[in-house]
């Protein structure tokens, strides 16, 4: 068996093209560039979003990192062994730029971020290896390429719950910057239960999938 996080083919960009667009994510990632007075150079959405942009992005400058998009569990897609983030996909794929940023790809990266958000179904899974454990493919990436926390999804969500979520946890922490990001998904988790969207969006299975890992880090 391959070692987790070994890059060894080019993702089908035509099947990536094939997967339903996400209309929410751009509200998702307006709302909190607002918040967070990011600079409108640092929000690449829709075309601007391509795995190339990210990785010439300086990504090493940002305190919180978020990436709403798809997200592909290891062997969902023809052409990659590993899990993945869908970004925009060029007309041709590369080895390069395939519009997969693959958990390999992901742990080459050089990051300082306190905390990287993965608003995208099932990013808290494993690597893909037989036996590996969860939490063991994009969230380890991600903190093995420098992040200190990693809110990640243990299964697949819904879109406008989740916009719900990620903007209050971050609303959370931006009033009271004394508590640490788990403290704030919770402070989220637990508005969708008595204040969002009534018996409906209550449901677990509308945030339940939410996790927050690694370090306490309040910056």
């Amino acid at each position: 068996f391959r070692q987790a996080f070994q890059r060894d083919s080019i993702a089908d960009v035509e099947a990536l093209r094939r997967l339903p667009a996400l209309p929410d994510t751009r509200l998702e990632v307006t709302r909190i560039a607002e918040n967070l007075r990011a600079r409108p150079q640092d929000v690449l959405l829709g075309a601007a979003a391509s795995e190339t942009a990210v990785k010439k992005h300086p990504l090493g400058d940002a305190r919180i990192l978020l990436f709403a998009t798809h997200g592909l569990v290891a062997g969902a897609l023809h052409g990659s062994t590993e899990p993945g983030l869908v970004l925009s996909p060029p007309v041709q794929g590369t080895a390069q730029d395939d519009g997969l940023l693959t958990a390999s790809e992901i742990g080459a990266l050089r990051l300082d971020a306190d905390l990287v958000i993965l608003s995208a179904c099932n990013t808290a899974t494993s690597d893909g290896r037989p036996r590996s454990e969860g939490l063991s493919g994009l969230a380890r990436a991600f903190l093995g390429a420098g992040a200190r926390s990693v809110v990640a999804t243990h299964w697949a969500i819904p879109s406008q719950p989740t916009v719900e979520i990620t903007t209050r946890m971050i609303a959370a922490r931006q009033a009271d910057a004394n508590q640490d990001w788990g403290r704030a998904l919770q402070g989220a988790m637990l508005a969708m239960v008595d204040e969002v969207g009534g018996v409906e969006n209550a449901h677990p299975a509308n945030w339940g999938a939410f996790i927050a890992i690694g370090l306490d880090s309040r910056r």
